[in-house]
């Protein structure tokens, strides 16, 4: 299972308590936070393996997570549509920590405070390995697609505004 012994976040609880294999590593953010093509070089990552967790509010104010790559821009109908709401809009950073437990820079799909419907968008399918936050700026993991699926619950959908 962990590849770093030292530190434990929800989302490495989580996986571990469910035997899933995964790798941790593990970079520096001096300022306190990277933006996800920043610790794709980091860490030494093909950027089209490092995704990277946002966190949307529809209409009805229920909470969705998409998980993108760090390359793409969320498009906000087609997550809209794939959650059935009329319109999905991102939560303000502020509000990151109230809703997931998590910090701006440090947000995993897995290990939430409560679990939320979640997307990976459907390049992810064409992966074996992704690579997401482990839950802690500075702390990224790389797992098999399916079982980041199957951990979160999550459906691939188209979820990027086309480039």
């Amino acid at each position: 299972m962990s590849k770093t012994g030292k530190v434990k976040t929800n989302a490495l609880r989580q996986l571990d308590a469910k035997k899933i294999n995964y790798k941790a590593y593990e970079y520096e953010a001096p300022a306190g936070f990277l933006d996800g093509i920043s610790v794709a070089k980091a860490t030494g990552m093909d950027v089209n393996k490092v995704y990277k967790t946002l966190v949307t509010q529809g209409a009805s104010k229920e909470y969705y997570v998409c998980v993108i790559p760090v390359v793409a821009e969320l498009d906000l109908k087609k997550a809209a549509k794939h959650f059935h709401e009329k319109k999905v809009e991102m939560i303000p950073a502020r509000e990151i920590t109230a809703v997931t437990g998590y910090i701006k820079g440090g947000c995993s799909p897995v290990g939430m405070k409560k679990a939320f419907q979640t997307a990976i968008h459907l390049a992810a399918s064409e992966l074996e390995l992704m690579v997401v936050s482990a839950g802690k700026v500075g702390l990224q993991m790389e797992l098999a697609v399916g079982d980041l699926q199957m951990v979160t619950g999550a459906a691939l959908a188209d979820l990027t505004v086309e480039e």
